[in-house]
């Protein structure tokens, strides 16, 4: 185990790991362990987050600096989640993609090392992460009580397949990255097949709509209450 990130939340603390993959080559991540959790208690809620292209690479850090990570250390009240943060050094969260194989098996690595409770485990990411979560959910659908997609883009096709995971989806309506259709066309989709999602779009707001996303209370009180 490493030591602890210096940048320390004051109701947890970031760790920073290393997950060695099948073929010898290493993956950097991060772990957010929240001081309510306790290695004799029962299992814990934990949240795999996927970050945004801007953030890929091997330095094993980025992906703590936007996103969830933010959001964590400007929590007024104690973060009730474990949070796994893999990194992507091939810009790719898609399921199919060495990447994307790789925060599964980091998230059952630290599964491995904490108690975590397989039936409040939740997936979330942005933009890049975004198009992961959505890919994810539908490669894994049996694995999440909720998703968070944010700012990203899904295949419609899969709505079938996930249309029955909580889902909480959040997007700029001026947004110039990732238009905000690819996040309407997946939730429109989910409800045709019958599932209930709820989704927020921000009137002014352009690419970066995971801070006003991540910076949500409810977000939290809503995710506590989905378990499978």
């Amino acid at each position: 185990m490493l030591a602890p990130n210096p940048v320390n939340a004051a109701n947890g603390n970031f760790l920073e790991k290393v997950h060695k993959r099948a073929d010898g080559s290493e993956s950097k991540y991060v772990v957010f362990i929240p001081a309510a959790y306790k290695t004799d208690g029962e299992p814990f809620r934990v949240i795999l987050f996927l970050h945004g292209m801007g953030e890929s690479g091997s330095d094993g850090i980025a992906q703590t600096t936007e996103g969830i990570g933010p959001a964590i250390t400007r929590s007024q009240k104690p973060f009730p989640f474990i949070v796994v943060m893999p990194q992507s050094p091939e810009r790719s969260w898609m399921a199919d993609s060495t990447d994307g194989q790789t925060a599964i098996a980091i998230l059952d690595e630290v599964g491995k090392e904490y108690k975590l409770d397989p039936n409040r485990t939740y997936l979330s990411g942005l933009s890049m992460g975004g198009y992961g979560t959505w890919s994810l959910s539908a490669t894994y659908p049996e694995r999440w009580a909720a998703i968070v997609p944010i700012c990203g883009g899904g295949d419609p096709a899969d709505a079938e397949k996930i249309k029955h995971i909580p889902c909480w989806c959040f997007h700029g309506a001026k947004d110039q990255t990732v238009p905000v259709q690819r996040s309407r066309e997946m939730i429109d989709a989910l409800k045709k097949a019958g599932g209930k999602p709820q989704y927020t779009e921000y009137k002014d707001v352009g690419h970066n709509s995971w801070d006003p996303a991540y910076g949500t209370a409810k977000l939290y009180d809503w995710l506590l209450e989905q378990k499978k």
